[in-house]
């Protein structure tokens, strides 16, 4: 059986022109521009449209464009880093936590989660929804899962609804002491409400971390966040180790 001479393998057109494409991304547009429509880039690079959108297709895969509707083909930010480590013991809402809350009310949790706080099927708990945004847009979306017996103390009065009503079960939920968190991750596709969350299609690649906080040798709350795979970047720790491409 022979071997297969990878060097004898001619790179595909599109391959080289998204290198040159990457470095004219660099030296020639800034974060957030809007790239020139198909026609002009074409001609620009004196190659098929055809082969242009394969182009920018792997561009966009590896986080380098985005497609936003109703704007167009635009230069992408940095990406968001990730931290998946379990090294920092904080609860959500603590110290330089970017993520925005949005409201919170009181609901059951999905059957997965449900299990996992160990509740009863037909139990509500409080679900505190939260976004986090980069450069003005929406990167992540958040499902805080917390049961009524983690924030005894809440009170409908204090915080009837809304941001308001979020951030009291965060306060409430931090004056347990965290004895620890795990975390998973894996690669998905969008959903139809975090689409429109992250002004993304339906199935769209999207990393799900889901935290479980430990708390009295319990689990106190369980937190399911989606992250835009075309923006973010899992880090470990104070290491940078991964970078997601869909």
């Amino acid at each position: 059986m022979g071997t297969t001479q990878l060097a004898s393998v001619p790179e595909p057109k599109y391959q080289h022109l998204k290198t040159v494409i990457g470095e004219a991304l660099d030296s020639d547009f800034a974060v957030g521009e809007i790239l020139p429509n198909e026609r002009d880039l074409a001609a620009r690079f004196g190659v098929a449209r055809a082969t242009l959108r394969q182009a920018l297709e792997q561009l966009e895969l590896e986080g380098r464009l985005q497609r936003r509707r109703g704007v167009g083909t635009t230069v992408a930010p940095p990406r968001v880093g990730v931290d998946v480590s379990t090294t920092q013991h904080t609860w959500p809402g603590v110290g330089d936590d970017a993520w925005q809350p949005l409201d919170s009310a009181a609901d059951m949790a999905p059957a997965a989660v449900a299990r996992v706080l160990d509740s009863g099927a037909e139990e509500r708990v409080h679900i505190v929804r939260r976004v986090r945004t980069s450069q003005g847009q929406t990167v992540a979306a958040e499902l805080l899962y917390v049961p009524a017996a983690s924030v005894p103390g809440l009170s409908a009065i204090d915080a009837p609804a809304g941001a308001a009503r979020a951030r009291a079960v965060l306060r409430e939920l931090q004056h347990l002491a965290l004895d620890g968190q795990d975390r998973s991750v894996e690669l998905g596709s969008a959903r139809a409400d975090d689409a429109k969350e992250l002004d993304r299609l339906p199935g769209a690649p999207v990393l799900v971390v889901t935290t479980r906080y430990l708390s009295g040798g319990r689990t106190a709350a369980v937190s399911v966040a989606t992250y835009r795979a075309d923006t973010c970047r899992l880090t470990f720790g104070d290491s940078v180790d991964l970078v997601m491409a869909s």
